[in-house]
């Protein structure tokens, strides 16, 4: 019998019974986003559990203010590269539990009050459950936050200022699909004895094949990945709510040549539960977070098609460098507890080089950002491996 949250155990089983097997994505979709039952969409007092160094997962906001910091900086700048717009938008899409949030309007009104005064920020987030939990965090400043449930609520072109995400992509259901005596196939998921199990399918569509052909990807027999179609059609959402402005794309992920390359011949897809990792999606579903490494290739060739430039691509050390952070560490004493865990955020073999930023434009020639001063890679190394 499969373990999890039975509510949702049964519900998925009832789609599977009356339709016949279901795509992997679908099954993540439920997973993580059925409206009653779904990881992401549980009461406000599970998001507390679940998120943070207690939780199943944390991410960099749980560990110290430092990225909200630099982000308030880096908006500064891009406030001044638009002429100082009035007001000056900042749209976070996937807003986790608001500490990101919290930690950018804070730092704006500490260092840039002249920012803070005109600032808009704007929470995109679709779970109502954890809109209360981000109402919770940020009441000292519901003057300037309006929250939207999705991009469509800001309007085509309606946005003149930054537009940013935190680990947002990777938490967007993906396909899963197999290469098998040169035939692309679709995994797809039955019950058998009770269980939930896989099947490979004929692709459900053909835009997967397609996404592959994009970035000039050839698997290999017997090779298995995913595809994050959702990622694309985010991107396109994105690049047409900006009128003028920034995006910043912060996650986990690769080039496609690499996402793609030998070393992940059985794909990213990583649950977490009480900070552990498993590779099996089909226990504690429903109770364990799943995701799926960005590819950032598709993310800078849909979005270019769409008319945003890529302005470059960096990982989040050099990102952080580049807006002070030596300056912003050294407020803390040395070898304490707040010390430790802003280097944490810098460490190479940690978070530093496995987060990515893809900084993207539109409306304005391409900035120098400082956030890009330290060895960014800049388009280029992401337009080779795509067709352009």
């Amino acid at each position: 019998m499969t373990l999890g949250h039975p509510e949702l155990i049964a519900a998925i089983a009832s789609e599977i019974s009356a339709t016949g097997p279901i795509p992997f994505v679908r099954f993540m979709e439920l997973a993580l986003y059925h409206p009653q039952f779904g990881y992401y969409m549980r009461p406000p007092e599970a998001h507390e559990e679940r998120i943070g160094w207690s939780g199943d997962f944390y991410t960099s906001s749980d560990v110290h203010p430092i990225l909200g910091q630099a982000l308030a900086r880096q908006a500064q700048q891009v406030d001044s590269l638009l002429g100082h717009p009035n007001p000056f938008v900042v749209i976070e899409m996937g807003p986790g539990k608001g500490l990101l949030a919290r930690h950018v309007l804070s730092a704006a009104h500490d260092e840039c009050p002249a920012l803070a005064r005109r600032l808009r920020y704007v929470l995109i987030e679709r779970s109502a459950s954890m809109r209360s939990v981000q109402q919770q965090h940020l009441r000292p400043w519901f003057d300037q936050i309006t929250w939207l449930e999705d991009l469509s609520g800001l309007g085509e072109s309606s946005t003149t200022g930054l537009m940013f995400s935190n680990e947002l992509p990777d938490a967007f259901p993906v396909h899963r699909v197999e290469m098998k005596d040169g035939v692309l196939l679709e995994i797809f998921v039955e019950i058998r004895d009770g269980r939930f199990v896989e099947c490979l399918r004929p692709l459900s569509q053909s835009a997967l094949r397609e996404y592959l052909e994009r970035v000039r990807i050839e698997l290999p027999d017997g090779y298995r990945t995913e595809i994050n179609l959702a990622a694309s059609a985010w991107m396109q959402q994105v690049a047409g709510s900006l009128n003028r402005g920034i995006v910043m794309t912060i996650d986990y992920g690769h080039a496609a040549r690499d996402l793609y390359g030998p070393e992940r011949s059985r794909g990213t897809l990583i649950c977490y539960h009480a900070q552990m990792t498993s590779e099996d999606p089909y226990i504690r579903v429903g109770l364990q977070d799943m995701t799926a490494h960005v590819d950032f290739t598709t993310l800078a060739t849909v979005g270019e098609a769409c008319g945003l430039s890529v302005t470059g691509f960096t990982n989040q050390m050099s990102f952080l460098m580049g807006l002070g952070v030596e300056e912003l560490i050294a407020r803390h004493e040395p070898g304490s507890r707040e010390f430790q865990a802003a280097v944490h955020l810098l460490k190479p073999e940690g978070m530093g080089r496995t987060f990515k930023i893809l900084v993207q434009h539109k409306g304005i020639e391409r900035p120098e950002l400082d956030g890009l001063a330290f060895k960014p890679f800049f388009g280029s190394a992401l337009s080779a491996y795509a067709a352009v």
